[in-house]
């Protein structure tokens, strides 16, 4: 047969599976109204197993795996169709409808924010985008300033998730699960990175840098052409330059941003010394409460899966069914547990979409563990 004709064949075969296809989610609407009446769960593993061990054992070696993916998204499809008609409650749902709903419209303009280093860092800078008139309460750590909003000490709280030149910021993600928050706003920040000296010191003269690990990253080719000068990672880059500035030494030098050069009296020997100019830093705006403010087209989520091949897979078909672009796909170790990881998702999606809301919903009553990281929108 020529091309023209195989693909005249195939044509015919899809027209088949399109009216099977209807004919099978109209059977499963007619399942999901008995399990309804029965108080069945939608998701009967035993009934799938034995669906797959059937349908593989026709099939030829060759494309045995193949049927076996083409049949498990098919049951993942059935599965959510059956639980959206079902209907089934979710706390979720419930609380992002009232948060839309009841929540603010908009950042306060006055807040008391938590945000990690001191003065001059870019975490100020970002806080100072967000609120016009912001109470800021500095800590040593990211851990603080995740315990400060869970304990209400502060309102909101920011902190940096991922840098377009060094990636993600894993302290953050680490200590993601260990908190109750929801992210209520990102912000893109362009960073220019300088090297900052006390008054009098030369190029050829610093013996040490200080500054955050992530900064010491997008900043490494600059670093290299320094010959022998050793690193010191600092908690912030702020931090770094207080501190070259209260040594008063010509041989150091810190990695920082300009205004920090007017905050601690030092000068910029460098500027713009990062790999990149096109150096980004996202930052993520938390708060304790559930807050959806109107824009939100963005939503993060963490999960787990079932320590089993293709449970990653069936998580992420869920999502690629419905359209979802996943922006951002993030794995982090779970303390405790060997070789097992929690799922951090970043994805381009509208809680005012009620698909979207009932997607969340069905994933909230999964056996998984599942978190809800927040809705919002990024401002650049």
């Amino acid at each position: 047969m020529s091309l023209s004709e195989i693909r005249e064949r195939i044509d015919k075969i899809d027209d088949q599976l399109t009216a099977l296809f209807v004919e099978r989610m109209n059977l499963a609407a007619e399942v999901a109204e008995e399990k309804k009446k029965s108080g069945l769960p939608v998701y009967s593993p035993k009934r799938e197993r034995e669906i797959l061990s059937k349908v593989t054992s026709q099939m030829p070696d060759n494309i045995a795996i193949y049927a076996k993916s083409f049949f498990t998204t098919l049951f993942d499809v059935s599965s959510s169709y059956q639980s959206r008609l079902i209907g089934t409650k979710s706390t979720l749902k419930e609380q992002i409808k009232k948060a839309v709903e009841e929540g603010p419209k908009e950042l306060p303009k006055k807040a008391i924010v938590a945000c990690q280093g001191v003065e001059g860092s870019y975490s100020q800078q970002v806080c100072d985008r967000l609120f016009a008139l912001p109470s800021i309460m500095y800590f040593t750590s990211f851990e603080s300033v995740f315990r400060a909003v869970e304990q209400n000490l502060c309102q909101y709280g920011i902190l940096p998730i991922e840098n377009s030149i060094h990636g993600s910021v894993t302290q953050v993600y680490d200590l993601m699960h260990k908190y109750n928050f929801h992210i209520v706003k990102s912000v893109k920040q362009k960073i220019h990175h300088t090297l900052l000296v006390n008054k009098g010191a030369k190029l050829e003269d610093i013996k040490e840098i200080y500054s955050h690990e992530q900064a010491i990253g997008q900043c490494s080719d600059f670093i290299a052409s320094l010959k022998d000068a050793k690193v010191n990672y600092s908690a912030n880059t702020a931090m770094a330059a207080k501190y070259v500035a209260e040594s008063g030494r010509t041989d150091i030098a810190a990695i920082s941003s300009e205004n920090c050069a007017d905050i601690y009296g030092l000068e910029v020997l460098s500027s713009d010394i990062q790999n990149s100019n096109s150096n980004y830093t996202r930052f993520i705006c938390i708060s304790k409460d559930l807050q959806v403010l109107p824009g939100a087209d963005k939503i993060s989520l963490m999960a787990t899966t079932a320590h089993r091949p293709g449970s990653l897979y069936r998580l992420i078909s869920k999502f690629a069914v419905m359209g979802i672009n996943l922006t951002k796909l993030e794995s982090r170790p779970i303390p405790g547990k060997d070789f097992e990881f929690k799922f951090y998702f970043d994805m381009e999606a509208s809680v005012y979409n009620d698909d979207v809301l009932d997607l969340l919903g069905e994933l909230s009553n999964a056996p998984e563990t599942f978190s809800f990281l927040g809705a919002y929108s990024e401002m650049s």
